[in-house]
């Protein structure tokens, strides 16, 4: 453990998952959030600067520590770790942090009320819980996703033809919605020269013929130079790439949260996103994005052809969204709620 003692330790953040994932990226955000609050330690690969880790050496020596240690947990792995540990007289603290919108499991269920405290990213996903949550959004670090001094000269650095980005992030396959965002672009970007698209995202092995099937429908609509799939990119670059976007197309079918909602409107590019995770909930309808039905190409379509006709009215609704992210889910909100919990059972 760096930086702290086992001692003075308040709380543990588990990292039990060795593929990078939307989870991971949450977690990294605001751990070191809440390690400027309580003395904090992380446990597992990945860990993000600005928190001390903890190896599972050190972490089998606690056991006869007297003070009670939060052990935050965000998966069934580490919720299943923290109640064994419990059993075996560690005095942990148990909370679990869900995103999920579908009913649990028996296992899930089982574990969930083992927990001394709950937190929901939504109301949604608090509504499958079955017992009481304490509803927190995510955060976003509004300092590392902020807008372009200067959004046209960033777009212009990439090469790509046109003046304008628009944009659809995360993992190339159905449930993000990959497809219906090619499907619109196919529609749109004849109508609109100025624009190329931009999906930035991994192509995992088995979805592999889903993504070649995109790539065929781009070939055939003769758009391979202005419908661009990246493949997944270090995180550096796609914060890059969310300051040269006008427009961002959330497209999922569903979804836990979709960090990419308010990544896109703190880097403020104007919103059109379709009614997955928690778009209701961060998304003033017409003010701060669009919303839109999920799976529906013609509803997008229609959503975006006025913001790509008009990029100075998308941009004054990225400077509207950004500042509701400022306002209501920064890094620094999400933690406070997050230590008020803490708070409750130490």
């Amino acid at each position: 453990m760096e930086n702290i003692s086992a001692d003075s330790l308040q709380l543990i953040v588990p990292n039990l998952h060795r593929r990078y994932s939307g989870v991971t990226a949450t977690n990294r955000m605001v751990a070191p959030k809440l390690a400027q609050l309580f003395r904090a330690a992380w446990l597992g690969p990945d860990s993000p600067d600005g928190i001390a880790r903890i190896a599972v050496a050190k972490l089998l020596k606690l056991r006869r520590r007297r003070t009670p240690l939060i052990w935050h947990a965000r998966r069934n792995n580490e919720m299943i770790v923290g109640v064994l540990l419990r059993s075996l007289g560690w005095p942990l603290r148990l909370v679990f942090t869900s995103a999920a919108q579908r009913h649990h499991t028996w296992i899930t269920r089982w574990l969930i009320n083992r927990m001394d405290a709950i937190i929901a990213t939504n109301d949604i996903s608090a509504s499958f819980l079955k017992r009481q949550a304490v509803v927190i959004p995510h955060g976003v670090d509004t300092d590392r996703y902020a807008p372009a001094a200067d959004r046209a000269a960033a777009f212009a650095q990439t090469g790509l033809p046109g003046r304008y980005a628009i944009g659809c992030f995360g993992r190339v396959r159905a449930q993000k919605g990959s497809d219906v965002f090619v499907e619109a672009m196919c529609r749109l970007l004849p109508q609109y020269p100025d624009f190329t698209a931009v999906l930035v995202g991994a192509i995992t092995a088995e979805h592999t013929s889903f993504a070649n099937d995109l790539k065929k429908r781009i070939e055939a609509a003769g758009l391979q130079s202005r419908i661009v799939i990246t493949g997944e990119l270090p995180i550096e670059e796609v914060q890059r790439w969310y300051q040269r976007l006008t427009i961002y197309a959330f497209t999922s079918r569903n979804e836990g949260f979709g960090l990419t909602l308010i990544e896109a409107m703190s880097a403020a590019a104007a919103l059109v996103a379709s009614r997955a995770g928690a778009a209701e909930l961060v998304i003033e309808d017409g003010v701060t994005g669009v919303l839109t039905p999920p799976g529906d190409v013609d509803a997008l379509v229609a959503a975006l052809e006025p913001l790509m006709r008009d990029p100075a009215s998308a941009a004054q609704m990225g400077r509207r969204g950004r500042a509701r992210v400022l306002e209501k889910f920064s890094l620094d909100a999400e933690a406070a709620a997050i230590a008020e919990v803490y708070r409750s059972l130490v």
